[in-house]
């Protein structure tokens, strides 16, 4: 995970972290092969940042900032099956609602000093909520196994402060997972 993190219009250096998902996934038949593609799944987010001019929040002091943001995603997606083979190639592709569940960031100051804390939800600090918009490529087998790359691109921004930089997450993951209870596919 990372974010497009800007000050003003101008973007900031940032830097790649390890992320986790977790969630479940639903596939109800929707057109011939189009299935509505429902999700719900925690996310651990975040991102590193380098400042080459003054940011609120973390403060305005500050140098950089290395977050890590707990997050609940409620997905509504459409999925689309390549095939009617019950071993298919599927696209899906949606928006999500996130609720930051609670954060931590590190920073440093100019005059060198370390602070790390919790991060502020307000409505002067962190947003508590975002957007995003999710594109997911995968396989799906007959025994109901999927794994699929997904790109997570950030819609809604981070920062609720007035003036405060604009902060959209990024993702990119690479997931695996297995549909329960589904009925047998059935040949054309």
């Amino acid at each position: 995970t990372t974010a497009r993190y800007q000050i003003g219009e101008v973007s900031q250096p940032t830097s790649q972290k390890i992320g986790l998902q977790a969630g479940y996934m639903l596939k109800v038949p929707f057109d011939n092969q189009l299935f509505f593609a429902p999700a719900a799944f925690y996310s651990l987010k975040g991102y590193k940042v380098r400042f080459n001019q003054p940011s609120y929040p973390p403060d305005t002091a500050a140098v950089d900032n290395n977050t890590t943001i707990h997050t609940l995603e409620l997905a509504v997606m459409l999925q689309y099956d390549f095939s009617t083979r019950p071993d298919h190639l599927f696209l899906k592709s949606g928006i999500t609602l996130d609720g930051q569940l609670f954060g931590n960031e590190t920073y440093h100051l100019r005059n060198g000093k370390e602070v790390s804390e919790k991060m502020k939800f307000s409505f002067g600090e962190y947003g508590y909520a975002g957007s995003n918009f999710l594109v997911i490529l995968g396989y799906e087998t007959a025994g109901g196994f999927t794994v699929f790359g997904q790109y997570s691109l950030g819609l809604g921004n981070l920062s609720n402060a007035d003036g405060g930089p604009q902060i959209h997450h990024r993702g990119f993951s690479l997931s695996v997972g297995r549909y329960f209870h589904r009925r047998k596919p059935t040949a054309p």
